[in-house]
């Protein structure tokens, strides 16, 4: 057995452990645990912007073990395992690449986002502009997710509201046009605002 799988079935055993014999670990649900796995992202997140590889590998072990426990719970419904979970990426990644796995072809990073997007559209969403777009997004990701899909289907955000709301999403669509994440742009602008205040208090 190679390091990787008995490092991986090593962390399926206590997983299942826990999931037997810790009792916090027994009440849980997929409600109730996915406020920790959205947790954990965000710390894997900002690990890797800081760079500290020590902790993204902390963090990424965390991410992990969110997979590793939904995917339990998934399998004791008799709704679907690791194993499945595993299959099922796997079969996407390969759809998801046809400039790799088929016959389509992609010069570019660009081109390749614009085979994924219309890939996705008619996989995820049934040729829908939108099809579902979780709610429980950062406002800043749910309209980076609006504008993109829209620009998908050839429409363009045409600024001109003045009302709060219109002039953020005009910042958004400013952030993506400048190819910068809009969540991570306004996170950075907060740092230095931050950093400005401690400096001059």
């Amino acid at each position: 057995m190679s390091d990787l799988s008995a490092a991986l079935l090593r962390l399926d055993e206590i997983t299942r452990r826990l999931r037997r014999e810790c009792p916090w670990d027994r009440e849980q649900d997929e409600r109730s645990i996915v406020p920790h796995t959205v947790e954990e992202a965000y710390e894997l997140a900002d690990a890797a912007h800081t760079g500290d590889d020590a902790r993204l590998l902390d963090e990424l072990g965390d991410v992990l073990f969110q997979v590793y426990f939904l995917a339990l719970l998934l399998e004791e419904r008799g709704r679907g395992d690791l194993a499945a979970v595993a299959d099922h990426c796997h079969a996407k990644l390969i759809r998801r690449h046809p400039h790799v796995f088929g016959d389509r072809a992609a010069e570019t990073a660009g081109d390749v986002v614009r085979n994924w997007n219309e890939i996705k559209r008619e996989d995820e969403r049934g040729g829908e502009i939108f099809g579902r777009i979780p709610e429980t997004l950062p406002s800043t990701l749910y309209a980076k997710k609006v504008l993109k899909r829209a620009e998908g289907a050839g429409f363009r955000w045409k600024p001109g509201a003045d009302d709060p709301g219109g002039r953020l999403l005009a910042a958004v669509e400013e952030a993506i046009v400048a190819g910068e994440d809009p969540e991570l742009a306004l996170r950075r602008a907060a740092d230095r605002f931050r950093e400005r205040v401690e400096e001059e208090a």
